[in-house]
């Protein structure tokens, strides 16, 4: 079997615009987004903590680290899954998220399970 599929954490990513919680008079943009992770390797899991890299519109950067997910820090078997869902504020309307979570599995090897670079958008402001 080879390696790369004895760890591997697959990371699908939904977002949502919250105009109740934003405020763009005062560069104020409220966004969800709904991760679903899935293990699709053969090792079993545990995700230990996450990183993530916030980008604005205008190349604010900012990075966010922290022991597991919305205070979760879930084990999953080949084939489980876990979702939640959590918020991010910006004070543009566009801007971007990408990052990883630290993996432990049952074996004890430490790996990365890589989020690809997602958009989160106020509504009619991409063409």
């Amino acid at each position: 079997m080879a390696e790369s599929k004895k760890y591997e954490i697959e990371v699908m990513v939904e977002t949502q615009y919250l105009p109740e919680q934003s405020d763009p008079e005062a560069d104020r943009y409220f966004f969800a987004y709904r991760i679903h992770i899935v293990n699709v390797g053969t090792q079993a899991a545990q995700l230990i903590s996450r990183h993530w890299i916030i980008t604005d519109a205008e190349g604010k950067v900012e990075e966010v680290r922290g022991l597991g997910v919305v205070g979760n820090q879930p084990f999953l078997r080949p084939g489980e899954s876990f979702e939640y869902t959590s918020s991010c504020p910006l004070t543009t309307p566009v801007g971007t998220m990408r990052g990883s979570y630290q993996m432990v599995a049952e074996d004890g090897t430490r790996f990365e399970a890589p989020i690809s670079e997602f958009v989160l958008a106020m509504p009619r402001t991409l063409h």
